[in-house]
C-alpha cells in the first residue's frame, strides 16, 4: 500500500510538471509585454509601432509597452529582442534593415549581434519605397538636377541615415551606384536625429519611410524629390518613382512583428491573432495612413516568405555595397 501511494504521488508530480507549461502558456499574457523597437523615436518603426502595441493592448488586454532601444542601426534593439526569453514577453518591431545587417556584419568581419534564426516573424504592417527628400530652400526640384548638381561636384553634399548598411543607408547607395554618384554617407542612430540634421542643415538629403517625412512635406520644410517604388504613393501622387526617372533601383522599407524563435506556439497563435486585429482596427489604420504610410498587412506564413526572399535580395545589394569605415 505504502509502495503503492508513492507511485501515484510520483505519477501526480509528474503530470504537473508537464501540465504547468500548458496552463502558463493559457493564462498567457498574465503580465505587461515590451515591443522593443531598435530606434529612437520618430522613425517609421516608432510611428508604426504605438499605434500597433496600443491596439494590441486591447486585444490582449495587457498593456504593451514601447521600448526605444536604439544604436548601431537597429542591430543593438534586434539583438536584445532575439536574446530575449521566448515566452511571449519580449517582441520586436522592426524594420527591413534586419535583413542586412547580419550579412553586413559577416562582410565587414563583425560578431553579429543577432542572426535572422533567432527572430520569428509574425507579421507585417507596412512596406513603403523610401523617398528622397531635401529641405524646401534647396536648389533641386527635381530628381534630375539633384542628379546632375551631386555628380558634377563628388563629396561636396551630404546624406544622413539612421546608420550602416540601414534602410535610409542601403537605397541610397543603390542609387549611388546606379547614378554614379559621390556623396558623403554622415550615419546617425536613428531616423528621428537624422532628420533633425537635414533640418538644420547639417546634411542636404534623406531617404527615408513617407511616414517620418510627410508631415515636413506639408509644412513646407522639405521637399519630396523621387521614390524609390513601382508604382504612384498615395500620400505623395506627384512624386515620381526613380526607375520612371531612368534609375532603375528599387527598395522597400517594410516595418514588422517578430518574437524569439523558441516562443511556444500557443503563444505565437495569440500574438498573431492580436496582431491582425491591430492591423484592422480603424485607429490604427488612421493613424498610420495620415504618416503616410497604409497598411500593407502580411500574415504569418506570408511574411515568413517575404523575409526570406528579401533577405537573399538585400545580401546581393550588401555585397556590392562592400565594406564600410
Amino acid at each position: 500500500m505504502k509502495h503503492e501511494a508513492i507511485r501515484i504521488a510520483a505519477c501526480l508530480a509528474l503530470f504537473g510538471a508537464v501540465a504547468a507549461p500548458a496552463l502558463a502558456q493559457d493564462a498567457w499574457p498574465s503580465k505587461p509585454l515590451t515591443m522593443i523597437v531598435p530606434f529612437p523615436p520618430g522613425g517609421v518603426a516608432d510611428t508604426v509601432g504605438r499605434p500597433v502595441a496600443q491596439a494590441m493592448s486591447r486585444e490582449l488586454k495587457q498593456t504593451v509597452l514601447v521600448e526605444n532601444k536604439g544604436g548601431a542601426g537597429g542591430a543593438i534593439g534586434m539583438g536584445a529582442a532575439a536574446k530575449a526569453a521566448p515566452d511571449g514577453y519580449t517582441i520586436l518591431m522592426s524594420l527591413a534593415s534586419m535583413t542586412t545587417i547580419p550579412e553586413a556584419d559577416k562582410i565587414n568581419g563583425k560578431q553579429s549581434l543577432f542572426q535572422l534564426s533567432q527572430l520569428k516573424p509574425i507579421a507585417r504592417f507596412t512596406a513603403d519605397p523610401t523617398v528622397l527628400v531635401v529641405r524646401a530652400d534647396a536648389p533641386w526640384k527635381n530628381i534630375q538636377e539633384f542628379v546632375k548638381d551631386v555628380g558634377s561636384k563628388p563629396g561636396k553634399y551630404s546624406f544622413a541615415s539612421s546608420g550602416n548598411y540601414g534602410t535610409m543607408h542601403v537605397p541610397m547607395e543603390m542609387l549611388k551606384s546606379n547614378a554614379n554618384l559621390r556623396i558623403l554617407h554622415v550615419p546617425y542612430t536613428g531616423a528621428g536625429p537624422a532628420l533633425i540634421s537635414l533640418l538644420g542643415g547639417q546634411v542636404d538629403a534623406v531617404a527615408t519611410g513617407p511616414a517620418s517625412v510627410l508631415q515636413h512635406i506639408k509644412g513646407g520644410k522639405l521637399r519630396a524629390l523621387a521614390h524609390w517604388g513601382d508604382a504612384p504613393l498615395a500620400s505623395m501622387p506627384d512624386v515620381p518613382s526613380l526607375k520612371k526617372s531612368g534609375y532603375a533601383v528599387e527598395y522597400a522599407q517594410w516595418a514588422g512583428l517578430f518574437v524569439p524563435a523558441g516562443t511556444p506556439d500557443a503563444i505565437v497563435e495569440k500574438l498573431r491573432a492580436a496582431a491582425r486585429k491591430a492591423a484592422e482596427d480603424p485607429a490604427v489604420r488612421q493613424t498610420i495612413g495620415a504618416a503616410g504610410s497604409p497598411i500593407l498587412y502580411l500574415d504569418m506564413p506570408q511574411f515568413q516568405e517575404y523575409v526570406n526572399a528579401d533577405a537573399r535580395k538585400m545580401a546581393e545589394v550588401v555585397r556590392k555595397i562592400g565594406k564600410v569605415e
